[in-house]
């Protein structure tokens, strides 16, 4: 079964910058969007950012004008995150919603210091 990988979390100083990637294992058909979710310490997951298979973009009002979507391709998807503050700290999930399904990351830890 296909499964999305991402990369690019650690530990960064409030004020800088990480940048996630996701690739999925496998070939994925018909992908309609992309997207990026987080889940903060005893939050509930809530979705950060997504890309369409048109090209569009959104990201949530908490990270506009930080957080910038993209992708490569339509398999690969990009979080570039600058200005970092400590409430960015969560688990970061990639998600693809395809016409057969939708597929989820393992998560990758983000922590930002202050």
């Amino acid at each position: 079964q296909v499964q999305l990988v991402e990369s690019g979390g650690g530990l960064v100083q409030a004020g800088g910058s990480l940048r996630l990637s996701c690739a999925p294992s496998g070939r994925i058909w018909n992908i309609n969007s992309m997207n990026w979710y987080r889940q903060c310490p005893g939050k509930q997951r809530e979705l950060v950012a997504t890309i369409t298979s048109g090209g569009g973009t959104n990201v949530a009002d908490s990270v506009k004008g930080r957080f910038t979507i993209s992708r490569d391709n339509a398999n690969t998807v990009n979080l570039q995150m600058n200005s970092l503050k400590p409430e960015d700290t969560a688990v970061y999930y990639c998600n693809a919603r395809a016409v057969e399904g939708a597929y989820w990351g393992q998560g990758t830890q983000v922590t930002v210091s202050s």
